[in-house]
């Protein structure tokens, strides 16, 4: 186990692994959190420290050569993996930050620093992997691009009471997500890896237009039907929460929107 936290690979590992529960433990100790906002960060926060740590032990237990027949590139997962955790957790350091974080604040504080530390340690194992394993499906830019949405599309999906336009558009960051998973998975598993041939990339570039479409259709209705369900006062706690919740969910699906499509620019182009 010690041996494979020994050089600059390992190091960073050990530095996300702290730095991630440190966040985590702060908010913890603090108080139970209600906020949806701070139940995600703390989902992020604790998933990345999963991921370093069974990284690390699976290298070290030298398991990652039993998973030969499944995955047809281990350094493109765990680059694929440390470039999603560098998302969730820059993402989660913003969103705390946006949220809870005040000039009075100190724990808070504290813990928007640990994060942020987090955040660019994973940065810099991301672009090292990088540059170390430059090819493969998930640490190349379709790969970075299709996790992305996949993520974002995640972050958005929020099933509670709402106008039937509003869930319209979950049912497109469902769908959406859904497919795009598949896809992620088709280019990972090895056992997978013929039905790339039959048609797929085809298959590939007809769901990127479908996306960008039903994206479009979502940035419209979400912001029509979700700015008229409240009539908006900005002294009452509840009215400015959920402002800010809607607020996030069209940001998330306009930046998703221009994730597909230069994704179905670049299925273009490979076609």
């Amino acid at each position: 186990m010690c041996g494979s936290l020994v050089g600059c690979q390992g190091i960073l590992r050990l530095l996300e692994i702290i730095f991630s529960a440190l966040s985590f433990v702060i908010v913890i100790f603090r108080g139970r959190m209600v906020s949806p906002w701070g139940v995600w960060c703390e989902f992020v926060w604790v998933f990345c420290i999963t991921v370093p740590l069974v990284l690390t032990v699976m290298e070290a237990r030298m398991l990652h050569i039993l998973l030969a027949a499944l995955l047809p590139n281990w350094a493109d997962l765990t680059c694929g993996l440390t470039i999603l955790c560098a998302v969730m957790i820059s993402s989660a350091t913003l969103i705390f930050a946006a949220v809870f974080v005040c000039l009075s604040c100190i724990v808070n504080i504290l813990c928007f620093i640990f994060s942020l530390v987090a955040a660019v340690v994973f940065l810099i194992d991301a672009v090292m992997q990088k540059k170390t394993f430059p090819s493969g499906y998930l640490s190349s830019l379709r790969g970075v691009l299709r996790t992305t949405e996949a993520f974002i599309a995640f972050v958005n999906g929020e099933w509670a009471f709402r106008p039937f336009g509003m869930i319209c558009c979950i049912i497109v960051f469902a769908v959406c997500l859904l497919v795009t998973v598949v896809i992620i998975a088709l280019h990972l598993l090895k056992l997978l890896q013929c039905l790339l041939t039959f048609g797929f990339s085809m298959m590939e570039f007809v769901f990127n237009i479908a996306a960008v479409l039903l994206y479009l259709l979502a940035v419209i209705l979400w912001p029509v039907f979700g700015y008229r369900r409240y009539n908006y006062n900005p002294y009452i706690c509840f009215h400015k929460c959920s402002y800010a919740d809607v607020n996030t969910v069209t940001i998330g699906a306009v930046v998703n929107l221009v994730l597909y499509i230069v994704d179905l620019v670049l299925s273009f182009k490979s076609r």
